[in-house]
């Protein structure tokens, strides 16, 4: 549906874009039925054409452009809801153009608009575009017209949210993200914060994620160490001068409103100008709930909580405003600013079979574990779960290895961390070796169709500590 005044040039904008048999036009209906494109008293039967052309072409599924002023709202909300009816997606697009060259232009025609009608043409368009955030449109694409060329018009509709930052793989096809999972700082949290996602974004990492706890958990450390809050974290690291991706593993349903999260990787996805992912879960810590006051619901109300929560930041991340009245949540509005600057991945985390079943309708990825044995369970259910939905869903892993310089380093390491642990049975738990033995493998993984990595060390220090780690990446 194209938007603006005589003379500013949606039908150029359109014949840039589109073939001539996907554009419905008034005026071009005009010249069908009357004297010429510009032969006003032919415009009742020409809209009476134009009306039932795009019915048919709506009808079969078929991209319609309607070339219109586009200023009678109760066209446009016909037109909206038969392309809802017909299960397309419903796009306005408005031809911001200087109202002096609108004129200029009219002026040059062999049959001009009159001068004044130009100029109510022109208040309405400046007037519409509240309207326009309120009727519901599923995307809202402003031109900004100017006296270039045809050949230099305006390109088609084009959703930046499909502008993915470039991946980096590995060798063996894999992304290796970061996870921060414990924070040795010191004096100076920001300096250290900066130091390791600088290193990680030199190493070759193709993102840097961090966990979502209240309390540092027992896996890791000692209850009274930093776990900080992670969206205020990576409000950090979204302005340094990296190339990661930066999100959560993963951020429990339990923590705060999905209307809340949605916002704050919304806003982080905006400053990163598209490199936010959202890691999702259900929560699995009694004890930092009661620590700070939040409800702890059974797991089958928190995996209805999941699915609440994924709808919920689908409908406030999608285009236009209008009410979500979906599966489980029903919104009356969307209104939700800055949108994201890419489709958020949504990364569940969990291996039973109700969260696969979870991920394989609504996320984008599962989070399962790296341990081949589990995999190669899991796996063939996950798939089974995506195939029932219709839908590919990707295989992340968790990884926490003992990665150690040579041979000697990773038995040293071991004894560090292994705690009362025997120690055969804490390097095998681990995987501890060094990065030729990972590399083995993580060629495994790769094997089985896993897709990313989310790489997590118990004794990473530093920003200097990520070198012993680049060689996995190779």
């Amino acid at each position: 549906m194209l938007v603006g005044a005589s003379g500013s040039g949606k039908s150029t904008w359109a014949a840039a874009g589109y073939r001539a048999d996907e554009i419905v036009s008034s005026d071009a209906l005009r010249g069908v039925v009357g004297s010429g494109p510009h032969d006003l008293d032919a415009s009742a039967d020409a809209f009476d054409l134009l009306e039932r052309i795009v019915a048919a072409r709506l009808g079969r599924g078929l991209t319609t452009v309607v070339d219109t002023l586009g200023l009678d709202g109760a066209r446009r909300t016909a037109w909206r809801a038969a392309a809802r009816e017909a299960g397309l997606p419903a796009v306005v697009v408005v031809l911001d153009t200087p109202p002096e060259l609108c004129r200029s232009r009219n002026r040059e025609r062999d049959r001009p608009a009159p001068a004044p009608v130009v100029t109510t043409q022109l208040r309405t368009v400046r007037d519409v575009g509240t309207a326009l955030d309120l009727e519901g449109w599923d995307v809202i694409h402003r031109v900004e017209a100017t006296g270039r060329a045809p050949e230099d018009a305006a390109p088609p509709v084009r959703d930046l949210r499909s502008q993915a930052p470039e991946e980096r793989r590995s060798s063996q096809g894999l992304r290796f993200v970061l996870q921060v999972s414990r924070f040795p700082w010191g004096e100076d949290p920001a300096t250290w914060l900066s130091g390791v996602a600088t290193a990680a974004d030199d190493a070759g990492f193709a993102g840097l994620a961090v966990m979502d706890h209240l309390i540092q958990i027992p896996q890791v450390g000692r209850a009274w160490e930093p776990i900080p809050e992670p969206w205020v974290t990576l409000g950090l690291l979204a302005g340094l001068d990296t190339r990661l991706e930066l999100g959560t593993l993963v951020t429990p349903v339990t923590f705060r409103p999905a209307g809340v999260t949605a916002k704050a990787a919304a806003t982080l996805d905006a400053l990163t100008g598209g490199r936010a992912f959202v890691g999702l879960g259900a929560g699995w810590w009694e004890r930092e709930h009661a620590a700070y006051g939040l409800p702890f619901p059974p797991p089958a109300d928190r995996l209805d909580a999941v699915e609440a929560a994924i709808e919920t930041m689908r409908a406030l991340w999608a285009s236009g405003t209008r009410a979500h009245d979906g599966a489980r949540v029903s919104l009356p509005e969307t209104t939700s600013y800055p949108r994201p600057a890419h489709d958020v991945p949504i990364v569940l985390g969990g291996s039973g079979d109700r969260t696969m079943r979870i991920a394989a309708r609504l996320a984008d990825a599962v989070n399962l574990p790296s341990a081949l044995g589990t995999l190669d369970h899991k796996l063939p259910i996950l798939r089974e779960h995506a195939e029932a939905a219709g839908r590919e869903v990707t295989v992340t892993v968790l990884d926490l290895p003992v990665v150690g310089r040579d041979r000697d380093d990773t038995w040293a390491r071991v004894e560090r961390l292994r705690g009362s642990t025997p120690a055969g049975h804490y390097l095998r738990r681990t995987n501890a070796g060094v990065p030729a033995q990972q590399r083995v493998r993580y060629a495994e993984l790769a094997e089985r169709g896993v897709d990313t990595v989310f790489l997590a060390v118990g004794d990473l220090d530093g920003a200097d500590d990520l070198e012993r780690l680049a060689p996995l990446l190779d």
